[in-house]
């Protein structure tokens, strides 16, 4: 990925959410393998701003305290920006069901903000980090997450020609990440019973390292206004629990209010705008009233299903367990 990080060097660069799981692994990245000229962490989170600055030890960090509801605020961090990474919003399906309008006023009114700031400051790049859940979403995180895509993509026609670019990321489960079902399982393993929602259920997983280089690999291809799609494997919660605790005792809880049994990538509407480029896929906006450079990549066949349930995608124990090792868990007791 090192020739990815010349799009940093010498570069202004903000992380919204810069002191959650992805933003603390994000910035470990891009101050080892790359030369910004600073990184600024945006976060509402006093403490784990704290928390990271004990931790990380680089005269190129700064630590705005805001919320991505202040535009002001977002004014005043963004002056002589460069990049923009868009990481901030409430991810927990049951609490975002559960108080709606705050997810809508982080998820929603949050990326309005981020776009209207982002205008404003002459912001180069931008790009907004989405989730499965966003196709087809059955859930109110994942509706308001199809909606921070509809914005960023439409965002290009306020910057022009050569103003402004906003692009999204979109990938499945990150494992390790606030809230992820692996740790809760180790956990449970100590205390000697899991609890399942479904054994049917399938989520496509990609490791922390896996979602920066999807950032980086936007950051470096992006005219503006595409989505991002890694090339993921997926795997059943009762193929997790056998490699993470076989032989330990599981209850069988039910699907919590707003989760599917399985999640898509890619909707069939979007097949039809959809080009592999190899190592990712890349839908194309539809309406683009910008310059989207030459045409690249090689359409999806139209028939091209992205789900996690597919039979091709599904990892056995024994590649999870390789999976699990090399993003770096202990799956041993």
């Amino acid at each position: 990925m090192t020739d990815l990080h010349s799009d940093l060097d010498g570069k202004s660069i903000l992380i919204t959410g810069g002191t959650g799981s992805f933003g603390r692994a994000f910035v470990r990245r891009i101050l080892s393998e790359a030369n910004p000229k600073r990184v600024i962490v945006f976060s509402r989170d006093e403490q784990k701003h704290h928390a990271m600055q004990s931790e990380f030890h680089d005269p190129r960090l700064r630590y705005f305290v805001g919320d991505v509801r202040d535009v002001n605020r977002l004014n005043m961090a963004l002056r002589s920006v460069d990049v923009l990474i868009h990481a901030a919003g409430m991810k927990h399906v049951h609490l975002c069901e559960y108080n709606p309008i705050e997810a809508i006023n982080t998820n929603v009114l949050g990326t309005v903000n981020v776009i209207q700031a982002a205008l404003a400051q002459n912001v180069q790049k931008v790009v907004g980090i989405s989730t499965d859940k966003a196709v087809a979403p059955a859930n109110l995180y994942g509706a308001s997450k199809l909606c921070l895509e509809k914005l960023l993509v439409a965002a290009n026609s306020y910057s022009g020609e050569r103003g402004t670019r906003f692009s999204v990321v979109r990938y499945g489960n990150v494992m390790g990440s606030a809230g992820s079902v692996i740790p809760l399982f180790l956990k449970q393993r100590e205390q000697g019973k899991l609890t399942i929602t479904d054994s049917r259920m399938t989520r496509f997983w990609i490791d922390m390292n896996g979602a920066i280089d999807l950032v980086l690999q936007a950051l470096s291809l992006m005219h503006g206004g595409e989505i991002f799609l890694p090339k993921l494997p997926a795997a059943s919660v009762e193929a997790l629990a056998d490699t993470l605790a076989p032989g330990v005792p599981r209850e069988v809880i039910g699907i919590r209010p707003g989760e599917k049994l399985h999640e898509s990538l890619l909707s069939p509407e979007e097949c039809r705008r959809t080009k592999d480029l190899g190592p990712l896929l890349v839908v194309d906006p539809e309406y683009p009233s910008w310059s989207m450079g030459p045409p690249r990549g090689v359409p999806v066949p139209a028939d091209f299903k992205y789900s996690s349930d597919r039979d091709d995608l599904l990892l056995s124990e024994a590649q999870i367990s390789a999976l699990l090792s090399g993003a770096g868990w202990k799956q041993t007791a």
